[in-house]
């Protein structure tokens, strides 16, 4: 299991690089978004971040333990209610914002 996986919760958005093969080379790629839900499972755990990206949702989810993950930065700190914000796929523009944590 990894040691330096920062502490984040369901509404912070996040910057994840992820390291992506493409033939012979390997490239660092960032995904940055809302972290919609988180999944606990030990080794097993897993968690997903939704973004907007050319005016279409997109939602990828990672394993938090992958050796593909390069890093993790948290950029903001979001509060939420919820453990699971699938009511985002809903909501679209200033509708989908989330407060800030202080």
């Amino acid at each position: 299991m990894k040691d330096s996986i920062p502490t984040f919760r369901q509404g912070d958005t996040v910057s994840v690089e992820v390291r992506v093969r493409e033939g012979g080379r390997e490239r660092i790629q960032t995904f940055e978004g809302v972290v919609i839900g988180k999944r606990n499972r030990g080794v097993n755990s897993a968690f997903t971040v939704r973004k907007i990206s050319h005016g279409v949702g997109v939602e990828r989810t990672f394993q938090t333990h992958s050796p593909a993950i390069a890093s993790i930065q948290i950029k903001r700190r979001g509060d939420v209610r919820q453990a699971k914000l699938y009511y985002l796929r809903e909501l679209s523009g200033r509708a989908a914002r989330i407060k800030e944590r202080i």
